[in-house]
């Protein structure tokens, strides 16, 4: 007995002192972490999700506070500025009221040793005056103008007119002109109307100009200014230029977003939503049911969503040129759940043969707690995931949609119509359509991008183990 304690060693209290110090340094270096906010975190390491939200955070700005700092009516037209890009000039010349011309007076800067196709008077949006020498032989002139410089053999542009006999040889251009170069061509005529020969080609610069009461009425300038002719004063600002109408694309493209994320948003919660409790339905339920619940799923995928599009715009109503936006909406709804029902039936089948799920049954939980309580809140990862690939989708088909003409239509402004409007000036106007077409690519991108970074962080498998 005595050797057996001596052999004993108790430990001393210093021992006991630093176990604990050691397991709370331990407790210290990890702490607990929520299945939530261990997902932040995981998703703020991932940069190009991260900087996706924010995006989509700003689009959500942009659509919601921006009509309130640029109050600009999307539907008002400035006809100084159609189709204007954006940093285009903004000034304008003050002229005096436009006054018929006779044919016969001419400008005094007009140099009289000038021979061929000249200008009678400088030229501005007002009208612009040509003057040409007669040709022999000639029974009438045509004449021709033009946006682009001519090469010979090509087409010599719009025919504006026709003069009735050889010795007539002014014209006066007030066609919707704006201020651009201009190339205008004289044609002779014979006495049977056939084109002869023509002048050379004269490109003219039109510059802008508005009269004094003009600028006091548009608010330009004040009442009482006293401003002469030949003096600048500038137009309305329209950062990102305007239509062809005249309308601020800015405040185009921020009532476009109300529509369009209106539909981007509204549609995908709410079929999803219904996907959930179908699909929650079907999994819980299992056997019979579950195989009859899938079937009509697999029936409602197969239903042509364009076809069902316009029946929905007959049923409402809605007619020729104008927007269906609740018939999008409502075909979206009807036909779009089957995939999330889908997704959300294989993850309540994998959870009901959990062990809680039976713990929960034994205590006697309902099917309603069970369903709510457990199963739904297990696949809410899933879900978010769902809804940030469905939102892209939704507003690419709303685009899609209204560029052919089915879905919004003007002059209510979203992406898709302002697409479809763009593209018939693209050539000589690209802003129109470049704008509305990367909103909608950034927005997309963007949703797309915040859902991969979703569902990777989202996945308890990947959850943080530092």
């Amino acid at each position: 007995m005595a050797e057996a304690s001596q052999n004993d060693s108790p430990l001393s209290p210093d021992a006991f002192d630093l176990l604990h110090v050691e397991r709370r340094v331990q407790s210290l270096s990890r702490p607990s972490l929520s299945y939530w906010q261990d997902a932040w975190i995981r998703l703020r390491a991932n940069r190009r999700a991260l900087i996706s939200l924010y995006i989509v955070l700003g689009l959500l700005v942009f659509t919601l506070f921006g009509p309130l700092l640029w109050p600009v009516d999307p539907s008002a037209q400035d006809l100084d500025q159609i189709s204007r890009p954006p940093g285009a000039s903004r000034a304008a010349v003050i002229v005096d009221p436009y006054q018929p011309w006779d044919g016969k007076s001419f400008s005094p800067m007009q140099a009289p040793v000038q021979t061929g196709l000249r200008l009678a008077e400088p030229a501005n949006a007002q009208a612009v005056r040509l003057l040409w020498d007669p040709m022999p032989g000639a029974a009438g002139y045509r004449i021709y103008r033009n946006i682009f410089p001519m090469n010979p053999g090509d087409a010599l542009g719009l025919p504006l007119a026709e003069t009735l006999t050889g010795a007539d040889t002014t014209f006066e251009d007030r066609m919707d002109l704006r201020p651009r170069r201009y190339y205008y061509t004289i044609v002779a005529l014979d006495g049977l109307g056939e084109e002869t020969k023509a002048m050379e080609m004269l490109p003219v610069e039109v510059t802008r100009v508005i009269t004094l009461e003009e600028a006091k009425e548009r608010g330009l300038v004040g009442a009482d200014a006293q401003l002469v002719p030949g003096n600048a004063v500038q137009l309305a600002l329209h950062p990102l230029g305007t239509d062809y109408l005249g309308r601020d694309m800015l405040a185009r493209l921020m009532y476009g977003a109300r529509v369009s994320l209106f539909i981007g948003i509204c549609a995908p919660f709410l079929f999803v939503l219904f996907g959930v409790v179908y699909g929650s339905a079907s999994g819980f339920l299992g056997g019979r049911w579950d195989h009859l619940f899938m079937r009509f799923a697999d029936f409602v995928i197969a239903l042509p969503f364009l076809l069902f599009m316009i029946l929905f715009k007959i049923a409402f109503g809605i007619g020729p040129g104008e927007s269906g936006i609740m018939p999008m909406v409502v075909a979206m709804v009807m036909l779009s759940w089957p995939a999330t029902a889908r997704l959300v039936r294989g993850q309540i089948l994998q959870i009901r043969e959990e062990g809680y799920i039976s713990a929960s049954r034994l205590l006697g939980a309902r099917t309603g707690y069970l369903v709510l309580r457990h199963m739904i809140p297990n696949t809410m990862g899933v879900i978010l995931v769902t809804v940030t690939f469905a939102v892209p989708s939704a507003i690419f088909t709303e685009a899609f949609l209204s560029f052919i003409g089915m879905g919004v239509a003007p002059p209510t402004p979203s992406w898709g119509s302002m697409c479809n409007e763009g593209i018939k000036t693209m050539l000589t106007y690209p802003h129109e359509l470049i704008f509305p077409a990367v909103f909608i690519s950034i927005t997309v991108l963007a949703f797309n991008l915040l859902g991969d970074g979703l569902r990777d962080a989202l996945d308890a498998r990947m959850r943080s183990r530092e």
